[in-house]
């Protein structure tokens, strides 16, 4: 199968060079739009490629056991 790689789009809430809370606004966009609407809604994919693309690669394995424990820093909930 082919591979496309691409980054995340220019999100004007974040138009600066660091791309940190940018990261972690799709991450929690992408939970809240799954508890809203399912791991199979299309749209709440491009939230997770761009959380994918823009964190540290050692940030997500971090949120995703703060999140599995309860003690991920932000709501998740819709």
């Amino acid at each position: 199968s082919k591979y496309v790689l691409q980054t995340a789009g220019f999100d004007a809430r974040f138009p600066n060079t660091n791309q940190t809370r940018h990261c972690f606004q799709n991450y929690t966009d992408y939970f809240k739009c799954i508890a809203a609407k399912g791991e199979d809604y299309a749209p709440c994919k491009q939230f997770k490629r761009a959380y994918n693309s823009l964190c540290r690669n050692e940030w997500i394995p971090e949120w995703d056991e703060e999140h599995e424990n309860g003690t991920f820093p932000a709501s998740l909930e819709p």
